[in-house]
């Protein structure tokens, strides 16, 4: 057997430098995508480990670990792709954004947008889903009503990131109660404190500003009324379409597992997919697999609208295929990293300058900020430095479930503030304004972190790893 070689800390630092520089030069220079750029920088660091001493066995060993301990949350991925493409052909997300198109008030489009855009989010577990297909719609009554179109997107963003922390379809909702153990319901239920509260801000912000800015006169724009009227001929819509979603809602809050929950949601709407709209079997199947098509109706893709073809056209396990690899590839990057202690190196220098909660959930959130600044990917921001860091939080006497909101707020909300990141690229181009634009509008998005803050200097929705019991002598 080889002698093991001890770290110094520039030995500890070299895993941390090395995907710096590749993710920063890769994916920020050269627009490169991220995945090959991982597996890139795990062979450097896998070829300082067996230098050090460590055997190719030991780094599959400790990579097997960490793939399986969130194994779960990527397999709720899949099941989560497989739900969304039911839910589209069986008429459950069309029927919810036909009624919610029907509340459109001119006057009230801002709050509305944000309000709408967060619902379908929750039901989809999806941001970019969501800002590309009904906020896409919202832009367009924005232009018909002349109003402020950076506003109308920053109350899309901000909506669309609601449901993105909510929901349990969320990615990045799995990954980030995964990576630091957390059952993915409390996980949710913690983030009310920050994200709750924020949307709370939003929505008055939000209620004002369309009392002051925007004339409540107009009526709905002819892109809207189009959407509408098409979605009505395409579907039959009736009551019994609502039952996947009322179970996933109960599953929800009666805190039942969730892939059961999402699995029985799915076949109720894949059985409304073929009563009621008229789906055959082989397209039933296909919209599970690769998502949801207008074809399946019966419909040419080229004759209907292409704001109702981005509305619909999604879901499917092949869509999650992506989300599922940059997972594998940086939990493959963490545990390579750390079958030789190097994160422990790094977090005990970490660790001896933090004090209090304060500084432990202020040095979490400029950790993310950097990471995503940097590598220009939300999965990797929360994969790496919630994998660094869970081990610091528990020793600290803090419940996981801190670390995973404090995830969230600085990474998962903030990436589409970013102008070069893959989020803040997308959501511009999407939504036809400039990201530093609606930047002051997405309230929920950066106010996360100002609330994270106040509960850590207060103490206020901190949670304890372990709970004082009282005992009576």
């Amino acid at each position: 057997m080889k002698k093991i070689k001890t770290l110094n800390f520039m030995q500890a630092s070299f895993p941390v430098i090395i995907m710096l520089i590749t993710l920063g030069i890769g994916v920020g220079v050269f627009n490169l995508s991220a995945e090959p750029l991982i597996v890139l920088a795990t062979t450097i660091v896998g070829l300082q480990a067996v230098y050090l001493g460590y055997s190719y066995e030991k780094i599959i060993e400790e990579i097997s670990q960490k793939i399986s301990k969130i194994w779960g949350a990527l397999l709720i991925l899949v099941i989560v792709g497989f739900m969304i493409g039911s839910w589209m052909s069986g008429g459950t997300i069309p029927m919810l954004i036909y009624y919610g198109l029907k509340l459109i008030n001119p006057q009230y489009l801002v709050l509305t947008a944000f309000i709408l855009t967060a619902i379908v989010s929750v039901f989809t577990g999806t941001s970019w889903g969501s800002a590309g297909t009904i906020g896409v719609a919202f832009m367009g009554v924005a232009v018909g009503l002349d109003a402020n179109l950076a506003a109308v997107a920053g109350a899309v963003v901000s909506g669309a990131y609601f449901g993105d922390k909510l929901s349990p379809l969320s990615d990045t909702t799995n990954l980030a109660s995964a990576v630091c153990e957390v059952n993915i319901y409390e996980h949710i239920s913690n983030q009310m404190w920050t994200t709750g509260i924020a949307a709370i801000l939003s929505g008055l912000f939000y209620f004002l500003y369309g009392q002051i800015f925007i004339s409540g006169n107009a009526a709905s724009p002819e892109t809207v009324l189009s959407l509408m009227n098409s979605l009505e001929n395409m579907f039959n819509w009736n009551i019994i379409l609502l039952v996947p979603l009322l179970i996933v809602l109960v599953g929800s809050i009666t805190k039942k597992p969730t892939i059961p929950i999402m699995l029985l949601a799915s076949f109720i709407a894949l059985l409304n997919a073929y009563i009621f709209q008229g789906v055959s079997l082989e397209n039933i199947v296909e919209s599970t697999l690769n998502g949801f098509n207008v074809g399946m109706l019966g419909y040419d893709e080229t004759l209907v609208l292409p704001e109702l073809v981005s509305l619909l056209h999604r879901g499917g396990m092949m869509a999650m295929m992506n989300t599922l690899l940059i997972a594998i590839c940086a939990i493959s990057f963490a545990g390579t990293m750390s079958v030789t202690g190097a994160l422990d190196i790094l977090i005990s220098k970490l660790v001896e300058k933090i004090s209090n909660t304060f500084q432990l959930v202020a040095s979490t959130i400029l950790i993310c900020l950097v990471t995503t600044g940097v590598t220009s990917n939300g999965q990797v921001s929360i994969l790496m430095p919630g994998e660094a860091l869970k081990n610091v939080y528990k020793k600290k006497g803090l419940h996981p479930k801190v670390l995973s909101r404090t995830l969230e707020d600085s990474v998962s909300c903030v990436e589409c503030l970013i102008p070069w990141t893959a989020a803040g690229a997308y959501m511009a181009a999407t939504l036809g304004v400039p990201t530093l634009n609606y930047l002051p509008f997405s309230i929920l998005n950066y106010s996360g972190i100002f609330l994270s803050l106040i509960w850590a200097a207060t103490g206020i929705g901190i949670t304890p790893l372990i709970k004082k019991v009282l005992t009576s002598k």
